[in-house]
């Protein structure tokens, strides 16, 4: 019975991931799921004599470190300037505007939606309000003027995908956090993988109204009543004042003037100021948006805590030590743990939320990529890449569901899975063009 006992010690880290993954599928809190399952493995492992007490001990020094953490402060001013920018209706000018710009060539107005979701990755990092602010303006448009609706949904739904790569994204705050490294680091090599990117997703819009012209169609002379000097007057309005904010936010960071914190709270300053100037400041507005920043940066930060007590309690029962030895020993060195951890992370997006992944699954990658000497700011950029498509990639793509909430009820669930699968394609080839060369993160991170 003792030796029984002894060897089922042996697993109870590999079982304690197991036990976890089974409850974040099962539909459970997945702050709960991690932060109770680990708890319960921790008497387990204090029962069978395996787990030792300090490591309990411990945590509330590292629950009072993510308080003091000025890294993560980060992730309310981002979030809050992105939402500011949402309900104040700017985004909402500057699709409309860019849509008046570009409807008048084929497949105009699919070209303005990557444009614009690329600036307000560079102005928000929040997928969510990129999704939800152009599916319910540039869609409707797109469909009433003959665009194929596959297509439609596809490009709106992964251009608001660009806030999860684009600085200053969410997500690589995270990872940041997560993988031990700087943001600014990180936000610097993100930044050409995010503008190749988008750049491929407006290459493919070309080529689809170039191959397909009646999946896209442009304008008709009757849409485009603004031309010359009045057009450019409001491209100008529209334009020019959240480009200033994305180049001070950006600026400041990768000048070295600014932490992503500092920066951050320049942004969500910055963002009330653009608001107020276009005479659209309100308290309920600046309500609505505090609330909405509030809800979605303590859904982060539990996690944050559930993962903590995870990560304490998985070392205790020496779970690192057996996933760093078992990836570390996969055939083939770097490129084994490299195909390992993007195919696992690409097959966990198809389930769970990519927050769920920062939090479970990369600390498991991260000592394994240390000890074979991969860089951790381009493994960190590869990872938030492969995490964007956790939002296109059926049946649970947060940006799907996004769409789906604010589409007109004649485009069906079924357009928008197969309108957003070229996309994914198109993010796995930026992907693997990322890992054949490491140079498009490094070259402009400082490593």
């Amino acid at each position: 019975m003792d030796v029984l006992l002894a060897h089922l010690a042996d697993w109870l880290g590999p079982i304690l991931v197991g036990v976890v993954l089974a409850l974040v599928f099962s539909g459970y809190p997945v702050a709960f799921a991690i932060g109770g399952a680990s708890v319960a493995f921790a008497l387990l492992g204090l029962a069978t004599g395996y787990f030792d007490p300090p490591f309990l001990l411990a945590l509330g020094d590292r629950l009072f470190g993510i308080m003091q953490n000025p890294v993560l402060l980060a992730i309310p001013y981002f979030i809050f300037m992105g939402v500011v920018l949402e309900k104040s209706r700017l985004a909402e000018d500057l699709l409309t505007t860019i849509g008046a710009l570009f409807g008048r060539v084929r497949g105009g107005l699919a070209l303005a939606v990557v444009v614009v979701g690329a600036l307000l990755a560079a102005a928000t990092g929040v997928v969510g309000a990129s999704v939800v602010a152009m599916g319910a303006i540039a869609l409707p448009v797109m469909l009433r003027h003959g665009y194929r609706p596959s297509f439609a949904a596809g490009t709106v739904a992964a251009s608001g995908t660009l806030g999860q790569i684009v600085p200053p994204s969410i997500v690589l705050i995270v990872l940041g956090d997560q993988l031990g490294v700087s943001v600014g680091s990180l936000f610097a090599g993100a930044l050409v993988p995010g503008l190749m990117l988008a750049t491929l997703f407006g290459l493919y819009a070309g080529w689809v109204a170039w191959r397909h012209p009646q999946a896209a169609p442009a304008l008709p002379p009757e849409e485009r009543t603004e031309h010359g000097w009045a057009l450019a007057q409001r491209v100008a309005t529209a334009l020019v004042p959240p480009l200033v904010l994305i180049l001070v936010v950006l600026g400041s960071i990768f000048a070295g003037v600014a932490t992503p914190t500092e920066a951050g709270a320049l942004g969500a300053v910055g963002a009330l100021v653009l608001t107020a100037l276009n005479r659209r400041l309100s308290r309920p507005m600046v309500w609505d948006a505090a609330r909405s920043t509030a809800l979605l940066t303590t859904m982060v930060l539990v996690l944050l805590v559930g993962s903590t007590v995870f990560a304490l309690v998985f070392r205790g029962l020496y779970g690192d030590v057996w996933i760093e030895e078992a990836l570390v020993g996969l055939p083939g060195g770097k490129i084994g743990l490299l195909i390992v951890a993007n195919v696992l992370v690409f097959v966990l997006g198809f389930f769970i939320d990519f927050f769920e992944i920062a939090f479970i699954v990369v600390p498991l990658l991260a000592p394994a990529a240390a000890a074979l000497g991969i860089d951790l700011v381009w493994f960190g950029v590869i990872l938030g890449m492969n995490l964007q498509t956790s939002f296109l990639t059926p049946p649970f793509g947060f940006s799907l569901f996004y769409l789906r909430g604010v589409a007109p009820p004649e485009l069906t669930t079924g357009q928008i899975y197969r309108g957003a699968l070229p996309f994914v394609a198109i993010q796995l080839l930026a992907l693997a063009a990322v890992l054949a060369f490491p140079e498009l993160v490094l070259a402009f991170a400082g490593e």
